[in-house]
């Protein structure tokens, strides 16, 4: 075999490697719902303005709260499995913002402990509704 044969072939392979190997940047975790009142909020007291219009907001678990520096970040989430199967919407991925710290919301949530506590209508958009907690992958 050639040195250019070999040369090709080599390139090839690292091409179809690449096509196929997915990276990923985020983190999995877990997510629950909770539902109304939201306000007063650990990150914003009784500041209804920082609240978006989509509804898709969420309160930080321990793991992501990190004294506070979470709020108002946003995370990319979707639902990758649950315990139930087709619990999770397939391809949809929602951007949430972090208003609040789940271990002191005043709405508790749907299963303590998780990842990430999502707004009714953002934990909606990923999974059935019906569904106590999800695994997810975010990222921000």
């Amino acid at each position: 075999m050639s040195y250019y044969s070999r040369f090709s072939s080599l390139c090839l392979l690292l091409f179809l490697l690449s096509e196929t190997c997915y990276i990923s940047k985020a983190d999995v975790g877990t997510a629950a719902h909770y539902t109304p009142p939201y306000i007063p909020t650990a990150c914003h007291g009784r500041d209804i303005s920082v609240f978006p219009s989509s509804n898709m907001f969420g309160a930080a678990g321990e793991g992501v709260w990190d004294n506070g520096a979470s709020c108002d970040r946003q995370y990319l989430v979707r639902c990758i499995s649950a315990a139930v199967p087709r619990t999770c919407i397939p391809g949809t991925t929602i951007q949430i913002k972090i208003l609040d710290r789940a271990l002191t919301a005043v709405s508790r949530p749907s299963i303590p402990g998780t990842t990430i506590v999502l707004s009714t209508t953002a934990f909606a958009a990923i999974a059935n509704a019906s569904a106590s907690s999800i695994n997810i992958e975010f990222q921000q």
